[in-house]
């Protein structure tokens, strides 16, 4: 006779995929009832921003359709988690609620009061190690400290060796009985509404949100483009060049375990692009073991004597900057890639970045708060360590005198303005030797490639010297208080 047992609660919240699923895995043989709740205020300032939503909706929809086609439908709700979820498990008589563990301090903050009053109730949260390889509170220096510097840190989990297997998708599961009624996943308005325009139309050409979407960019990935990574991941125009899987990973439709493993089997024999995007995947987890243990990192430099740096906040340049109307080709296709698509290639995020927060002076929060609404792949641990990372204010951060030139790297990592052309089609008949810095080019060049400086193409906002100049006094100033 089949022993009965109590139903479970599986509370979906950034690992929206059945397969490698340790929340879903450890109750797959108990009748469950799957739940997502759209909870914006528990998050605070750092709720999903305007293209985070657009994934999580196509991403909720393709998990939907997964689980009622194993046999437990997905109830979507919307509301305080705190509130939902014990009522929840009381109506369907659940004694667990299981979910992946977050490094978000907000959600920590929930968690702790979720678990204190389901423990009040005789039942239980169960947080499992969803979206990271490592527990960032088991990972420390010899001195029993938490890492600070990347370097370190990645060689000691290369030490570890790799991460067992993933765990395969169930093949069947049973849903609880009595939950109420959820809401359809439109109801969210989690997409852009009229009349505002559509902003994220030219999203679904490029992006495929939703675990079989996942799992896709990872296979065409490793067939074509990791054994290039270490040479061609710093080429902004390079199709394949980078994995594109940022997103994936930050909404859980697939886990850094099933990348790792997988990248390992296509790779057998290791070299220096499989070993590159490993480190990519490290500096990841290196981020949220940062925000783990220094909760302040999204709104207060790491590094204390940065309360004091002269910044020069200026709305108008910081708009100049959002629309990618600097008159800096390489920063202005980085911005507009970023509006077009919801992401920006990494080498030019690193640009863009260094553009604002060292020549324009503007602070690093201006930035991260611009990349947390705009990005699909939003993700506070990495958004705020990499900010932190180009400004200098970080826990393992780029060196002060770090001031990328944009014209330089443009000619380094875009030498014939493939990537220019593509996000910058005003600039496109320009030739190459001009591309990158039109300012520069004869009136004649400027009028045979159509380009009218401060018309169709801005001049720039500020002189790269002048702003280098003004960026390491700041520095200096700040390193003699």
């Amino acid at each position: 006779m089949r022993v009965m047992s109590k139903p479970a609660l599986v509370w979906f919240r950034q690992d929206l995929r059945l397969a490698d699923n340790p929340a879903l895995h450890a109750v797959a043989d108990r009748p469950i009832l799957p739940v997502f709740i759209l909870d914006p205020e528990a998050a605070g300032a750092w709720g999903e921003g305007g293209a985070s939503r657009w994934w999580l909706h196509h991403s909720l929809l393709s998990l939907s359709r997964d689980l009622k086609r194993l046999g437990a439908p997905l109830l979507v709700l919307r509301g305080a988690a705190l509130d939902l979820l014990p009522k929840l498990a009381a109506e369907i008589g659940a004694d667990e609620i299981h979910a992946g563990r977050l490094t978000e301090p907000w959600a920590r903050t929930r968690d702790a009061k979720l678990a204190e009053a389901l423990q009040a109730a005789g039942r239980k949260l169960v947080l499992h190690r969803s979206a990271l390889l490592h527990e960032p509170h088991q990972v420390r220096t010899g001195a029993g400290k938490p890492y600070a510097v990347y370097t370190p840190f990645s060689r000691t989990l290369f030490g570890f060796g790799d991460p067992a297997a993933p765990i395969p998708a169930p093949k069947r599961l049973r849903a609880a009985t009595g939950a109420p009624v959820g809401v359809d996943i439109p109801t969210l308005a989690l997409l852009p509404r009229p009349p505002a325009p559509d902003w994220a139309a030219g999203f679904g050409a490029v992006w495929q949100p939703g675990e079989e979407g996942a799992a896709q960019r990872l296979a065409d990935f490793l067939a074509s483009g990791v054994n290039a990574y270490a040479d061609r991941r710093n080429e902004p125009a390079a199709k394949g060049g980078t994995s594109g899987l940022s997103p994936h990973l930050h909404f859980g439709e697939i886990s850094p375990r099933q990348v790792w493993v997988a990248a390992r089997a296509a790779v057998p024999h290791g070299g220096a692009g499989l070993e590159t995007f490993l480190k990519e995947v490290l500096w990841r987890e290196f981020s949220h073991h940062l925000l783990w243990h220094r909760p302040e990192m999204p709104e207060a430099s790491l590094r204390a004597e940065f309360a004091a740096f002269p910044w020069a906040p200026d709305a108008a340049l910081l708009r100049a900057w959002q629309r990618g109307q600097t008159g800096y080709p390489i920063v202005d296709a980085g911005m507009r890639q970023l509006w077009q698509i919801g992401w920006m290639h990494n080498r030019v995020r690193m640009i863009t970045a260094s553009f604002l927060v060292k020549h324009l002076l503007q602070p690093w929060q201006a930035g991260e708060a611009w990349f947390w609404d705009t990005l699909v792949d939003a993700d506070l641990a990495a958004n705020s360590a990499s900010w932190q990372w180009v400004a200098g204010c970080g826990a393992d951060a780029a060196p002060y005198f770090r001031i990328f030139n944009p014209v330089l790297q443009g000619e380094k990592f875009d030498p014939e303005g493939e990537y220019i052309r593509a996000w910058c089609p005003e600039l496109a008949r320009l030739p190459a030797r001009f591309i990158h810095k039109p300012f520069e080019a004869p009136e004649m060049i400027l009028r045979g490639a159509g380009v009218t400086l401060g018309q169709t193409y801005p001049k720039p906002v500020i002189d790269l010297a002048t702003g280098r100049a003004r960026a390491l006094a700041a520095f200096a100033g700040l390193r003699k208080a």
